[in-house]
């Protein structure tokens, strides 16, 4: 390895990493120069747009919305296509009856059954907030017992639901 200099070559800021700069050539320094000495570029008076943040009920909402997507199945819904309702015969009259859930299959549902479970995980969810709000000092007790105990009605709908709707699904899971 060479030995370094003791003198150092001091470093411009007029373009040292411009690499226009460096060039040599004379016609492109004229180019780039000649049409901006004459040119003036006009006096706009454009506004800024303001962009406000939403409220936070909004970004809830939003939330809350893509939440009960997801847990629906939305995704698999457009993939797979299936069937919003299935249908099957009775044995003995010959009948046909619809069927909600898809019986036997873990993973494959109907449109219609996906929408009712992740109506059911929305509805604990919202019990458990309106629990949370019933913690608020501020609040009046009157407000404070219908958030508790809309709270956990929520709560206890949504589970009983869902080991229903796994019941029907599952025969043999929780007997």
């Amino acid at each position: 390895m060479p030995p370094k200099s003791d003198t150092q070559t001091p470093v411009t800021s007029t373009g040292a990493g411009d690499p226009a700069s460096s060039s040599v050539d004379p016609i492109f320094h004229i180019l780039r120069v000649l049409p901006y000495s004459f040119l003036r570029p006009p006096r706009l008076r454009l506004k800024l747009p303001t962009l406000t943040l939403p409220s936070p009920m909004t970004v809830y909402a939003l939330v809350l919305l893509t939440y009960f997507m997801v847990v629906s199945g939305i995704v698999y819904d457009v993939i797979v296509e299936p069937p919003g309702i299935g249908s099957t015969q009775d044995r003995v009259t010959g009948s046909v009856r619809p069927v909600v859930f898809m019986p036997g299959r873990v993973n494959g549902q109907y449109i219609i059954e996906g929408l009712s479970s992740g109506f059911m995980f929305v509805l604990g969810g919202v019990g458990i907030v309106l629990m949370d709000l019933a913690l608020d000092r501020n609040r009046d007790k009157s407000m404070k017992i219908s958030y508790a105990s809309a709270g956990i009605s929520f709560v206890v709908i949504a589970y009983v639901m869902s080991m229903l709707f796994i019941r029907i699904k599952i025969p043999a899971y929780l007997s």
